[in-house]
């Protein structure tokens, strides 16, 4: 029986609220706004956006569900090579939720995630996603719970999901300008059907799993870290991997120009920027420093598990 978009988007809004009870819990004092709202293309989605919590600084958990003519861009992005000639343009349906939470404390680590499901009327149908950590100071037993998490999720559903979604992702959230990662990955995938092994069904199943890991991952990290002592100066450390946040997600990410191109809602989509950063020129942290080690663990390949 074949699973339809409505039953998929349907499951995304009852993700989207359940994540949402589970961070209010953990924060204990902010709770989330809800706004509804439409696209004039076609679809919509509902926002919910929680700021000046006791743990969490400002954080969303975004449900879209939008369709339409095919975006120009899919036509001229070769990774997309879904169709030829405009005059053949399909309809599409894309819908998902996306996660960014930017913490208070410096010591509570920044974390995304997103699961989404796109199709088109021309039988073109995939599903993406992924989650990924950053740490404003890497702690080794976080990094390692996090990566073993993952690995959990992948290792129930293909032998290789892992090692291939984690290069995947160590390649994807990569600043090339400034030849670091963003944090310290996760995992990663798009345009995931089927393949010899595993049908979309059971890929579907895997991509749900995915998002279901997400709440207990998350508030572990904050019930780990939220009491932990800090300084101004780790402070503003903190607001300086921000910025290196904002500019991963203005320059590169897939999402956010996704949804600019596709004239999505601009405040649900730029929600993923933090309530404050800081650029210095050319900060170097002190040698031997703690903000030294982290900038050292910044790089892919490294095996957390």
């Amino acid at each position: 029986m074949e699973i339809s978009k409505e039953h998929i988007s349907d499951q995304l809004k009852q993700l989207q609220a359940n994540i949402c009870d589970a961070l209010e819990k953990a924060d204990g004092k902010g709770k989330f706004s809800i706004e509804n709202w439409t696209r004039e293309e076609g679809g919509g989605g509902i926002s919910r956006v929680i700021q000046n919590g006791a743990v969490i600084e400002k954080g969303g958990v975004m449900y879209s569900a939008v369709h339409g003519d095919a975006p120009d861009f899919l036509f001229k992005e070769s990774e997309h090579a879904v169709v030829t000639e405009k005059t053949a343009r399909p309809k599409f349906y894309a819908t998902g939720v996306s996660i960014v939470i930017h913490p208070a404390s410096p010591m509570v680590p920044i974390i995304h995630m997103n699961v989404r499901y796109f199709e088109m009327n021309n039988g073109v149908k995939w599903l993406g996603g992924g989650i990924d950590l950053t740490p404003h100071y890497i702690n080794k037993e976080d990094a390692k719970f996090f990566h073993s998490e993952l690995k959990k999720v992948c290792d129930k559903h293909h032998p290789t999901y892992y090692s291939q979604f984690k290069k995947w992702a160590d390649d994807y959230f990569f600043i090339t300008h400034r030849k670091e990662t963003r944090g310290i990955g996760g995992i990663f995938f798009d345009r995931l059907n089927s393949n010899t092994e595993m049908s979309f069904e059971k890929n579907l199943n895997f991509w749900k799993d995915v998002g279901s890991s997400f709440a207990g991952i998350y508030t572990e990290l904050i019930k780990r870290n939220k009491d932990k002592s800090f300084n101004e100066h780790n402070k503003q450390w903190q607001l300086l991997r921000r910025g290196r946040y904002a500019e991963f997600n203005l320059i590169y990410d897939k999402g956010t120009k996704f949804g600019l191109e596709s004239n999505g809602r601009v405040e649900s989509i730029l929600m993923s920027l933090p309530k404050f950063a800081s650029w210095e020129y050319d900060h170097k942290p002190q040698a031997g420093s703690e903000e030294e080690r982290t900038l050292s663990l910044l790089k892919k390949e490294i095996n957390w598990v």
